[in-house]
């Protein structure tokens, strides 16, 4: 029983750990699924789940000794959403209106988002279930199924707390993509994989 909820509390201790960030660009998207259509809600669930499962999935590969992606380039995935962050900023240009671009589509632009927010989550996971047994593992991704259920719903409450919306109706057309734009800036020169293709 001591087990049970010893890995228990480390598995939602290293999901909500690894996932604070998470929050932030959940309220976005949900934000965008009420002002804009898009994404649904529900691809906003399914790509959260797709984009956390294939980082467990990557994660337990490499804990067997397999290298899917060097270390060294995963900022790389960055890119995403600074793409997906570049194309909305450039349609609310276009646009001009108050309304805030649909970054995120869906749910595999949903999932790309949160592969690439959650890449460097994987020199985490990767120890954690080369040190745990089978028992373990399956409670830890049993409690990360968990956590992303209430990552989306906390998403979704604050994307529709009144004072959120009111701000978001009158700059969201900039903020939105400004978000995405700054989340994969950051991945990438966190990672530092810019000094590695510079040389520097």
């Amino acid at each position: 029983m001591a087990d049970l909820i010893g890995t228990t509390a480390t598995a939602a201790g290293v999901f909500a750990g690894t996932n604070i960030d998470d929050i932030i660009v959940l309220t976005v998207l949900f934000l965008s699924a009420r002002a804009t259509g898009k994404p649904r809600p529900w691809q906003i669930w399914v790509g959260q789940y797709a984009g956390i499962g294939l980082l467990v999935a990557i994660s337990t590969v490499a804990a067997l000794g397999l290298t899917i992606v060097p270390d060294r380039w995963v900022g790389l995935l960055g890119l995403v959403p600074f793409a997906l962050g570049l194309r909305g900023l450039v349609a609310a240009v276009r646009s001009g209106d108050a309304s805030p671009p649909a970054v995120a589509t869906g749910a595999v632009a949903v999932a790309g988002v949160t592969i690439a927010n959650g890449a460097d989550n994987l020199s985490v996971y990767t120890p954690l279930f080369r040190t745990v047994g089978v028992t373990e593992s399956l409670i830890t991704v049993a409690v990360f199924a968990v956590g992303v259920a209430l990552w989306c719903l906390a998403g979704s409450w604050l994307g529709s707390h009144h004072r959120v919306v009111e701000v978001v109706e009158r700059f969201g057309h900039w903020i939105v993509p400004v978000v995405f734009l700054l989340l994969g800036a950051i991945i990438v020169v966190e990672s530092g994989v810019l000094n590695r293709l510079t040389g520097w």
